[in-house]
């Protein structure tokens, strides 16, 4: 397991730096018109898309055909791809709380102060989940339809989330629940939660898809 969460973080590390200049130029243009919360979320669902290029990687040297002949088993090879995409996401939160405070104190968007720090803690605990939900449905995506597809769909991988919760907010409003600051608090607690059991549905089904191909790539 640990091999092959190693192999993904090896072959990305190359794009690394091309990934912190768009983090970068990002931060110069969200942060002047969106503010510092909305670029630490982008920076977290950026970083979640380095996933689909991992199996480009894949795909490239044929890693695939090799894996299915090694003592490998099938559930761990996308086990691991869902760890390395929440490494990932943790990256690109981390990368993104420090580009974003730093340059919101830089362009006066951002006061330094206890709120303010407890504030930017907060919304890097929402892009993780945020950026961990959308990657996610990335991956069985590209076992599905291949790493170049997928690449294309991954429009789908923020449409699927963002769909349902506006499913859920339309059930909502028609039996008459009121959305409240203590309501949304209370659905940001157990957010973790949610994003566990949507990372776990995931999961299945992208082993489901892997398991029923003998070669991929």
């Amino acid at each position: 397991m640990k091999s092959l969460i190693l192999k993904d973080l090896y072959n990305i590390g190359h794009n690394a730096k091309s990934m912190l200049l768009i983090l970068l130029v990002f931060a110069v243009g969200l942060i002047m018109s969106s503010g510092v919360e909305s670029y630490i979320i982008s920076a977290g669902v950026l970083c979640s898309m380095m996933i689909v290029t991992t199996f480009t990687f894949d795909d490239n040297c044929k890693w695939s055909k090799y894996a299915l002949i090694m003592p490998v088993c099938k559930k761990d090879i996308v086990k691991a791809k869902f760890i390395v995409l929440v490494i990932f996401c943790t990256v690109g939160v981390c990368v993104g709380t420090i580009f974003g405070v730093s340059g919101g104190l830089v362009m006066r968007k951002l006061v330094m102060s206890m709120e303010s720090i407890v504030t930017m803690l907060f919304m890097a605990f929402v892009g993780l989940i945020v950026s961990v939900i959308f990657g996610s449905m990335s991956i069985p995506l590209v076992y599905k339809f291949g790493a170049e597809k997928g690449r294309m769909l991954l429009l789908v991988s923020f449409a699927v989330p963002l769909a349902i919760c506006f499913i859920v907010y339309e059930i909502l409003t028609l039996f008459g629940v009121e959305i409240t600051d203590q309501l949304v608090f209370a659905i940001l607690c157990v957010s973790p939660l949610i994003a566990l059991i949507w990372v776990y549905i995931m999961y299945r089904i992208s082993c489901s898809i892997f398991s029923k191909q003998e070669v991929i790539g």
